[in-house]
């Protein structure tokens, strides 16, 4: 009896825990159950130690750009608020003024590209607090000068000038055309593989601006139509080059505004070549210009005089396969600069004089700088992002321009992401990892030493500990080719190491990517952790070909694209299909874009190992994709069309045996429609059977009201039911 009553007792509690234990929906995943809280358009001041931040009042539905004092982190007024202001209907995005007495506001964005928009801007006087709207019409890229006097701006592919004092508009190019001539914006090739936008720059004095000029008349034209709610589609035509084909004319120019005048650099020694970067140094009359040939494994940082529109070449860095571009240049105040380079086989920080003479190379060793934050000029210290502590995380470093003195100045293990104040003395830490959701921290920049928190995801960290899921386990794997990976698995929490589960693998594999990371859940994470709650277990693996592990390492792939990144996916699956607790007959994987391209592939050249798959928005031929992105890594196809054809999983349709799942939106702008279009005829005339979903009207990203929803419903029953 007493026997009995303690059974009863354990069934009870037992009962209250499976209760507790709540599983994911798709609905709480993409109706934002899991969002995390965050510090939104957080900027540092550059002429007093504060910070912005742009808030939002869900009782009064206003949006204000709140300044707070980095030493305390207390509130110290609010600059703007959405609700004194009728004609201010949100704040998209804003910018401030040299000595940040002015505020540019951007609000009623309509997206363009993936980067691009044009938007209604507002210019707001922090003394007077006048609002005042610079045109009637929506501009893009409005830029500040440095005395603040005016702003330059984009419209219809033509550069204007506003003049705030004299509310005037200055009109400095004439020639902008649609789908033909642009002035400072760049075409939508640079904007998506270069991943810039504003093609000019003030000069330091105020009086000049230099600008890219693009003519696109030559490069040929891509068509989409729009299904919208019409009786008749529209058609969007832009120009979008394809690999081997015409690229856009570029040229460099500099607009005096004291003499209306505008001169070209000669750049006649150079063919077929792209302006990847233009920036004013610190002396007034010294323009920088990054010139990469087609190839890009050549790049000459060019010094142009301001006055003549002559150069010099002041530095060169060349690859055996392609020099990574970066917005890393960085001029000091005698105009020496910083410049990272993957040059001795890991990227790494380098000091120049004027004259492009390295002085130091500050960083070494075998591990990456990830990111460049700034020089301190009073202490002598650069501060810097890196992967010392491991390719999977990322830590804040001091280190002084003489390349001594480094310190960690981060604790926590998993990715540390570092806002300083103007006068280096603190820093904001965004950290998180697989198993703490990103928290905000005060800290100085001398030791690193956590001040104060600002903003923690408590709420959200045990929120989730009320479902049934386990953290992502990270780990290695070595190939039966020697080829040793970063992986991750998640497993079930009621993980049985004696039963057989499936395995649905995630990668994307690009150049130089990762997936493999320790930072906080994604979106596709919940999606995971859903799917193990169902009884998978997935896993992610980073081949050759991805990130942060070396040049060679991320380089191998050069030529080859999805030769090597799809051996290591089938190599990683058969090591997987050795473990005891791996169902090797039931393996699927899953990608988008280049995930896309790559889970395609796998389950097609990888038929006895895959049992299913799903591609979104893949390139399924490299011959359709952009010029300057397929070049870099490929050549042309002229050049290599073996590489091209190879490794292009619309050649190899008829190896597929198992299930496979084609998604792709009609109006992607990026991998266009056209890559899925073509093997679904492929897969036709091969006689195979097959599964895809076209969203009508959706780009890369495919969402949009249910859109996401929905999609990830299909997917997961195509999981459930073919996996």
């Amino acid at each position: 009896m007493k026997l009995l009553k303690i059974s009863v007792i354990i069934l009870f509690f037992t009962s209250i825990s499976v209760v507790a234990q709540k599983q994911i929906t798709l609905q709480e995943i993409w109706s934002g159950a899991f969002r995390t809280q965050r510090m939104d358009e957080l900027n540092a001041m550059k002429n007093t130690n504060q910070y912005t931040v742009l808030n939002f009042d869900r009782a009064s539905r206003s949006m204000q750009i709140d300044l707070y004092d980095f030493a305390t982190l207390n509130k110290v007024s609010t600059l703007l608020d959405s609700k004194n202001f009728s004609e201010l209907r949100g704040i998209d995005s804003y910018t401030f003024n040299e000595n940040e007495t002015q505020i540019l506001i951007a609000n009623n964005s309509n997206q363009i590209f993936r980067h691009s928009f044009t938007a209604d801007y507002f210019l707001y006087d922090l003394a007077s607090k006048k609002l005042t709207k610079i045109s009637d019409y929506q501009i893009q890229e409005p830029t500040f000068s440095p005395d603040g006097t005016k702003i330059a701006y984009a419209y219809q592919n033509n550069l204007f000038v506003y003049d705030i004092v004299a509310n005037k508009h200055l009109q400095i190019t004439t020639d902008g055309k649609k789908n033909a001539i642009i002035n400072g914006i760049t075409d939508w090739v640079y904007e998506e593989e270069f991943a810039f936008v504003r093609a000019f720059d003030w000069n330091k004095s105020s009086d000049k601006i230099a600008f890219i000029r693009f003519d696109e008349t030559q490069v040929p034209e891509f068509s989409m139509d729009l299904y919208n709610q019409g009786l008749y589609p529209t058609q969007q035509v832009f120009k979008y080059p394809k690999a081997g084909e015409k690229n856009s004319e570029v040229s460099l120019h500099v607009f005096n505004l004291k003499s209306n005048e505008t001169k070209q650099v000669d750049l006649s020694k150079y063919n077929d070549f792209y302006i990847a970067r233009i920036n004013w140094t610190n002396e007034a009359n010294t323009l920088s210009a990054q010139v990469l040939n087609r190839h890009q494994n050549n790049l000459d940082l060019l010094f142009v005089d301001g006055n003549s529109a002559s150069y010099k070449v002041v530095l060169n860095e060349t690859d055996k396969a392609y020099v990574d571009v970066t917005d890393n240049l960085t001029f000091l105040n005698d105009n020496s600069f910083i410049w990272t380079s993957e040059k001795d086989g890991f990227n790494h920080i380098y000091h120049y004089d004027k004259n492009g003479k390295l002085r130091r190379q500050i960083t070494k060793g075998n591990w990456e700088v990830t990111a460049y934050y700034g020089f301190d000029d009073k202490t002598g210290k650069i501060f810097y992002q890196s992967v010392e502590n491991g390719s999977i995380n990322r830590d804040v470093y001091a280190i002084g321009i003489n390349g001594k003195a480094k310190k960690r100045l981060t604790s926590k293990t998993g990715t540390n992401r570092a806002t300083f104040s103007p006068n280096f003395k603190y820093f904001i830490n965004s950290f998180s990892s697989a198993t703490t959701a990103p928290t905000y921290t005060l800290n100085d920049s001398k030791k690193g030493t956590e001040i104060k928190k600002i903003v923690t995801n408590e709420i959200l960290e045990q929120k989730l500990a009320e479902y049934e899921v386990a953290p992502k386990e990270f780990t290695t794997i070595t190939t039966e080719k020697g080829h040793t990976l970063n992986a991750w698995l998640i497993k079930p929490k009621n993980f049985d190491a004696t039963k057989k589960y499936p395995l649905f693998m995630y990668q994307y594999s690009g150049p130089g990517s990762q997936s493999v990371d320790n930072s906080w859940n994604g979106y596709d994470d919940y999606w995971f952790m859903m799917l193990a709650q169902k009884g998978y277990i997935v896993a992610c693996v980073d081949g050759r070909g991805t990130g942060f592990k070396g040049a060679e390492f991320k380089k191998c792939t050069y030529k080859e694209l999805g030769k090597y990144e799809v051996e290591d996916q089938i190599d990683a699956a058969k090591v997987f299909a050795k473990y005891d607790y791996i169902d090797e007959s039931r393996i699927g994987i899953f990608g988008w874009s280049y995930g896309g391209f790559m889970a395609s592939n796998c389950i097609f050249q990888g038929a006895d190992v895959f049992k299913s798959a799903i591609a979104v928005a893949p390139v399924t031929s490299w011959r359709y994709y952009d010029s300057i992105y397929t070049e870099r890594y490929m050549q042309t196809p002229q050049e290599n069309a073996s590489g091209y054809d190879n490794n292009s999983p619309i050649n190899h349709v008829s190896k597929l045996k198992g299930n496979f799942l084609l998604v792709h939106g009609t109006a992607d702008d990026n991998v266009h429609v056209q890559n899925s279009m073509k093997m679904i005829e492929a897969l036709i005339q091969a006689n195979k059977q097959f599964d895809w979903a076209i969203y009508p009207d959706k780009n890369h990203g495919i969402y949009g009201g249910n859109t996401r929803l929905q999609l990830y419903t299909k997917m997961t029953n195509f999981i459930l039911e073919k996996l």
